[in-house]
C-alpha cells in the first residue's frame, strides 16, 4: 500500500509589504512592491504583470476600485454635510433664555439657560460672568436635569449685551428675555 505523498508549496512573500506578491496591489507600497518583485523574482515579475490580459484585468479591477472608493468618499462627504446642516438648523433654533427671578423685596438672581446648544463652555461663561459683573455666578442643574448658569443680582440686561458681545456666533433673535416674580404670600 502506497502512502500518499503530499507536496509543499512554496510561497513567495513580497519584502517591502509582506503580502504575497499577488496581493501587493491592494498594500499601501505598490511601486516598491514591483522593484522588489523585478529584482529579486523576475519571473513572478512577468508573470503578473507582463502578461496583457493580466494587465487589462489589472487596469479594470483599479478603476472599479477607484470608482467604489470615490463613491464610499462621497457619501462620507455628503453625510458630513447633512450632520453640519442639522447642527447649524438646531443651533438656528434653539434659544438663549435669560430670566430674571425676585427672591425677596429688593434681591433677584439671573438665570441663563441654552448657552450649551451653541457649544460655549458654561463654566468658562459663568468665570466671564462673576469678573465682568463682580458677582455670584456658578453653573446648576435645574428642575429638568439641565445645567443653567445663576448670577447674583439684575443683570439680565447687560448680560444680554454681554453675551452678543462675547459670543458672536449666538443670533440676537435666539435670546430672550424673561421675568418670573414670586407670588405673593397671603
Amino acid at each position: 500500500m502506497a502512502t500518499p505523498v503530499s507536496t509543499a508549496k512554496q510561497v513567495i512573500y513580497c519584502g517591502i509589504c509582506s503580502l504575497p506578491p499577488e496581493y501587493c496591489e491592494f498594500g499601501p507600497t505598490l511601486d516598491k512592491c514591483k522593484k522588489w518583485l523585478q529584482e529579486k523574482h523576475p519571473e513572478m515579475f512577468n508573470k503578473l504583470y507582463s502578461e496583457p490580459e493580466m494587465s487589462e484585468q489589472l487596469a479594470k479591477t483599479s478603476l472599479e476600485d477607484q470608482k467604489q472608493g470615490n463613491d464610499v468618499e462621497d457619501k462620507k462627504k455628503a453625510k458630513e454635510a447633512a450632520k453640519i446642516e442639522r447642527e447649524l438648523q438646531k443651533k438656528m433654533a434653539s434659544k438663549v433664555i435669560i430670566t430674571r427671578i425676585a427672591r425677596n423685596k429688593r434681591k433677584c438672581v439671573t438665570n441663563v439657560y441654552g448657552l450649551e446648544n451653541f457649544d460655549i463652555d458654561l463654566k468658562k461663561a459663568a468665570k466671564s460672568f462673576a469678573t465682568k459683573f463682580a458677582c455670584g455666578s456658578s453653573v446648576v442643574k435645574n428642575n429638568q436635569g439641565n445645567d443653567e448658569i445663576v448670577v447674583q443680582g439684575d443683570v439680565s440686561e447687560d448680560l444680554f449685551e454681554f453675551i452678543l458681545e462675547t459670543w458672536p456666533d449666538v443670533p440676537e433673535d435666539n435670546i430672550e428675555l424673561t421675568e418670573e416674580k414670586k407670588p405673593k404670600k397671603g
